[in-house]
Parts: structure tokens; sequence; C-alpha cells
């Protein structure tokens, strides 16, 4: 198993902090950031929406200091439980919404569905979401965010990206139309990708990341199988506390981050993870992360767009390993089946098992073929 080259560039990521960083380590604290140049407050650590189904769970990380919000369409009635858990303090608090449709009416219609759903005459930022290649920023959909905009339903629009994010965040800052980018950020990513969200944010452009947790594998129980094979030494590491909270300080250390969008499900996750940014990231840290990495390399996608992305069957390789990490890392099966099943039908009827061998290739070590088939026997 190809693990080695992958702690390298693990380690060569800037993991491994430098001296002066230990000598004098600083907490990152929930202390507001700005959000690029559009004038608004944000804790660094932010709430994934799409985490909770509990009401309560919300207003607690808002009793707590959160003040942004993330959702969308695609994560069906959470825009409804959002809105039910900020009335009364919509003021206090930065959503934000996105869209996935591809074109002008629809996704404009998506934004009206979600005022409604909110119960908000605006959100403070509207995205399109998913557009991970230049040419899937239309034109028609460019004009989308042009009106929201003015017509005041959206404060702040923009793009976000899971993967490709140096092209994608350099091609947003040519357009000049992007106020805000979420995109994907996490231990395991290369260097080139904290460079690009640091010229980003050096240009104003307001950065929020996602993907903080790498996939959610850190919570991990004993016994179950999809961890059949793991050292039991690694499962132990990987179950301690502190392999959620360690990844969240990685990222949000980084000032050029101004907030994230973590899943959260229940209260114990929200006091843990707005207690761990009292603490600075650590040497303990460091390791813990380095032992998860090692765990991770033959599972997860590092969403860097190395390998082309699609398969010479047609299968978009990345995407469909996201999809089993909802499934697998986040326990939200519902949304992992219901995004692998908008996949077209020529694409779903591919079997990796047909080909004699698989030509895709990924230089982070993903055993792809693997995970193909696992997917498509949990989710189509």
């Amino acid at each position: 198993m190809a693990i080695e080259p992958s702690r390298r560039g693990f380690l060569a990521a800037g993991l491994s902090l430098p001296a002066p960083a230990l000598a004098q380590p600083k907490p990152t604290g929930m202390t507001r950031r700005s959000l690029g140049n559009t004038g608004l407050k944000v804790a660094p650590l932010g709430f994934g929406g799409r985490g909770t189904s509990e009401m309560g769970v919300i207003q607690r990380a808002l009793d707590l200091g959160i003040n942004f919000i993330d959702t969308g369409r695609m994560y069906q009635n959470n825009e409804r439980m959002i809105g039910n858990a900020v009335r009364g303090r919509r003021q206090q608090v930065v959503i934000a919404s996105k869209s996935t449709s591809r074109t002008r009416a629809e996704a404009l219609a998506d934004l009206d569905t979600s005022l409604k759903e909110l119960q908000s005459d605006y959100v403070d930022i509207w995205q399109l979401h998913n557009k991970t290649r230049p040419e899937m920023v239309t034109g028609d959909l460019l004009e989308a965010l042009r009106i929201a905009k003015q017509s005041g339903k959206a404060r702040f629009v923009g793009i976000t990206s899971h993967l490709n994010v140096p092209e994608m965040t350099a091609h947003m800052l040519k357009l000049g139309v992007a106020d805000v980018m979420l995109v994907g950020y996490n231990f395991t990513f290369k260097p080139d990708v904290t460079r690009a969200i640091e010229a980003a944010r050096r240009a104003g452009m307001g950065i929020i990341v996602m993907k903080v947790l790498a996939g959610g594998f850190a919570r991990i129980q004993e016994k179950d199988p999809r961890y059949e094979g793991a050292a039991e030494w690694l499962v132990k590491i990987l179950k301690q506390d502190g392999a959620i909270t360690a990844a969240i300080r990685w990222a949000l250390r980084n000032e050029s981050v101004d907030t994230s969008a973590v899943c959260m499900s229940d209260f114990e996750q929200v006091e843990d993870n707005v207690r761990a940014l009292s603490q600075p990231y650590s040497r303990a840290d460091e390791q813990l992360l380095h032992a998860k990495l090692a765990f991770l390399a033959p599972r997860y996608c590092r969403m860097c767009g190395d390998c082309g992305g699609v398969c010479e069957k047609g299968v978009p390789v990345p995407d469909v390993l996201r999809f089993l990490t909802y499934a697998e890392g986040y326990g939200d099966f519902p949304l992992a089946r219901r995004s692998y099943l908008e996949l077209p039908e020529a694409v779903r009827q591919v079997r990796c098992g047909d080909c004699e061998a698989c030509t895709f290739r990924c230089a982070n070590g993903v055993r792809v073929r693997e995970r193909l088939t696992r997917a498509r026997e949990w989710l189509a």
C-alpha cells in the first residue's frame, strides 16, 4: 500500500509546525474575522446545517458564539429548520445558501424557495454549488448571481468548489463576480490549495472552508465493518478524543480562512468544537492527524483534481467517492444515495468488475476500483 509518499506530502503540506509556532502557540479562539471585503464579521467555527436534524443544536451553537450557518436547497428540509431556529435572532446570524441548478431561471427559483423556507427577505450569501471547472460557471448562471444581488435577495454572492480549488479561485478572481467562495480544505490537501486560499483572501475574497474533517472518518466505532482490516493500534488512535478537533484547529489556524462549514449533529459536538478553539494547534494534534492520514490514504479522495476526474467509462470518480464519504464518514446515507441517483443512468450502470483492469490512477494512493465498487453496492 503506497502510503509513504502520501505521508511525505502530508508533512510537506505544512502540517509539521515550524519551531517558532511551537515556541509560542496561539489558540484560534472564536474572535470574529472579516469575511473578505463584505463587511460581515464571522466566528471562525461555522455551522454546517446539513449535519443535524435538531433545531436545538443550532440554537446552542448560536448561544456559544457561532454566527455563520451554511445550508442549501439540496439538503431537503434543512433551510426550513434553520429558519425556525434563528427566528427572533436573524440579524445576529450570517446565513449562506446555495443552488445546484444549471440555468438562471432554475437557480433564481431555488433562491426564492430558499427565502421562503428560511422565513427571510434575503440571504447573506448565495452561491452556485459544486462548480469544479471554469466552464461550469456559465454566463447564464453569472446573470443569476447579478440579479440575486441587484434585487437585494442576496447581499453577497459566489460559488462553491469541492475540487480544483486553485484553478477555480483564480478563475473567479479573474471574473471579478464572487464576493465569497466556499472551498474544500483540510489537512490532507496539497500546499497549492493553501496558497490559492491565501491569494484569494489577499485579493479581498471571503473564504469559507468545508470538508475540514476529511470525510468525517474521525468517529470510528470499534467493530464497524467499514474499518475491517484497520490495525488495532490505528483504530485506537483514531477513536481518541481530539481527532476531530485537531482537524478543525489545523484548518482554522490559517488566518486566510474566514470561517468554516463544519457539520455538528449534537450538543456534545458543538460544545467540544467550540472548546477546542481555546487550545492552540499542537504537536499532539499533528501526530494524531499523521496517524489518521495513514488510515485515510487508501480511502479518501483529496479532491485535488490531478486525475482529471472521469474514468474512461465516464464515471466521475471524485464525485462518487464524495457521495460514499457522506454515507461512511458522516453517516448521512439519504444524502449519499440521493446524490448517487442523480448521476446519469449510463454512469450508474457501470460496473468496475466488468473491466479487466482499472486504468484510473490516484496519485494519493486511493484504491479507486475498490471504493467505486463499494459505492455502487451501497448506493445504486
